[in-house]
């Protein structure tokens, strides 16, 4: 498998669809480098992957922070020698009614959602055009094909993240840089804590949790697209539950 010894920094990496996907890279051999804001969490993490013969090391890590995402690239090259992956994972979805003004939330999400992933490829692409290739991944959803009530501003930041992905990959092709994004559904994690307004909390939460998929079903999509050969490039993949239908 070409998961073997990769070297893969993946960001939001202490819960959900980071954690899942840490778990299932280093038990097929890759060395995942963790990043999130929850150091505490990130510990356990590690210590689990360690436990079952894993590598794995982490750092505390806050997206909106440039200088951060840049030390944590560099973790991966001290530690390893180089970085093959960047899983540009981390987000929020503090979704709301436009009307409710929630704006220190579309600021967040605009920091963490765009700015998150540009400060994640301004981290990895010198390092990538050296070693003469790699792979940058980042978590979009479907929110980022389709807008509905709620999601004008979230929607917004998927958008961007589609659009400047593609972008990447036009730019980069010719560098062996590979660019991909996994799009979502409905997914049970812990982003919907991030949902401040109760009536939006509760239809979303309850409308998508019984069908949801889990964190181990975008795991198994990221680990399938880095586990191509370097002459394969897949550059979306999008999956929803079975029973949804938006």
């Amino acid at each position: 498998m070409s998961l073997k010894d990769k070297v893969v920094v993946i960001t939001g990496a202490s819960s959900g669809i980071g954690e899942a996907t840490a778990k299932k890279l280093a038990d097929a051999g890759a060395k995942v480098v963790l990043g999130a804001r929850r150091m505490d969490r990130l510990d356990q993490l590690v210590a689990q992957i360690k436990q079952s013969g894993g590598q794995a090391v982490a750092q505390a890590t806050d997206v909106t922070d440039q200088e951060q995402v840049k030390s944590l690239v560099d973790l991966a090259v001290n530690e390893f020698g180089r970085l093959d992956v960047l899983y540009n994972n981390a987000g929020l979805m503090p979704i709301s009614e436009l009307h409710l003004l929630k704006v220190s939330e579309w600021e967040k999400m605009v920091d963490v959602n765009i700015k998150g992933v540009l400060y994640g490829i301004a981290a990895a692409l010198p390092v990538m055009r050296k070693q003469g290739g790699g792979q940058i991944i980042a978590t979009d959803s479907v929110a980022g094909h389709v807008v509905h009530p709620n999601t004008a501003v979230y929607a917004g930041t998927k958008f961007a993240v589609r659009t400047i992905m593609e972008g990447l990959r036009q730019e980069e092709s010719q560098n062996n840089i590979r660019s991909m994004i996994v799009s979502p559904g409905a997914v049970e994690t812990e982003l919907y804590s991030t949902i401040t307004d109760e009536q939006t909390k509760q239809n979303t939460y309850d409308s998508e949790r019984s069908i949801g998929l889990k964190s181990e079903d975008i795991a198994n999509a990221v680990a399938y697209a880095i586990d191509q050969p370097d002459n394969v490039s897949i550059n979306e993949i999008l999956l929803r539950p079975t029973q949804q239908k938006l």
